[in-house]
């Protein structure tokens, strides 16, 4: 947690500390966000020309933004930082933390205003990290909601979307899909193995300074991994700091 510390400028800047819970949370609302590919086809494209570690690293910052905008309002935000550290380790290596399973006799208590959107962003982020996992051709699809959420949450929405824009285009760019969507196999059974993508890092999102290089991003992991404390976090199983 204690990687998780300092707030990233973005982040103040789009007023998500301590303000007001004045969003929309309707049933429509939620429905749209746990079902929300139909309407976002533009979004869902833009997501799918990234690879697979970028993926898992836009889905930490993603969680990372709910988590800020929950913090002091609920104890459930404290469960938050340590699924955020379990994604980071997992981009090193899947197998440095245990599956991010949430809610699973689906008690869904979507309705409440704080409890609901975090329900929803934890349980888009368990279907990330079991497609992940699986190796699913179809990962990115499942950021959709997770994207869609931050933003509605988000004070300053056009400081959320600035923030979006400017890290999709780079993660297209740096971390492309190696693979194309027209001759996938539609049974979800074909395994991409991504173990061979470049690493990427929390800098490249929160620290405009951060200048990518898969070096930096390597070294700059490897030193997040080093404060993570796996005693406190039950989602890792990093044995040896091996990466």
């Amino acid at each position: 947690m204690k990687n998780l510390k300092n707030v990233p400028e973005i982040i103040v800047k789009s007023k998500c500390i301590g303000h007001p819970i004045n969003f929309k949370w309707t049933k429509k609302k939620i429905d749209a966000i746990l079902d929300p590919l139909e309407g976002n086809e533009e979004l869902e494209i833009a997501l799918t020309q990234i690879n697979h570690k970028a993926a898992i690293g836009l889905t930490a910052a993603l969680l990372e933004w709910v988590n800020w905008r929950f913090t002091g309002y609920t104890k459930a935000a404290n469960d938050i930082d340590r699924r955020i550290d379990a994604l980071w380790a997992s981009i090193v290596n899947p197998e440095y933390s245990s599956p991010l399973d949430f809610d699973t006799d689906l008690n869904i208590p979507a309705t409440n205003s704080v409890n609901g959107p975090i329900w929803v962003a934890l349980m888009n982020v368990k279907m990330v990290d079991v497609r992940y996992r699986k190796g699913s051709y179809y990962l990115q699809n499942e950021l959709v909601g997770l994207v869609l959420l931050a933003r509605h949450i988000s004070p300053k929405k056009k400081v959320f979307d600035k923030w979006f824009s400017s890290r999709i285009i780079e993660l297209a760019r740096l971390f492309p899909c190696q693979y194309s969507d027209e001759n996938l196999d539609e049974t979800d059974e074909a395994i991409y193995d991504s173990s061979n993508e470049p690493v990427i890092c929390r800098e490249f999102f929160f620290d405009p300074k951060f200048k990518y290089s898969p070096e930096a991003a390597t070294q700059s992991l490897n030193e997040f991994i080093d404060h993570l404390d796996q005693k406190r976090n039950s989602f890792l199983q990093i044995q040896e700091m091996a990466y």
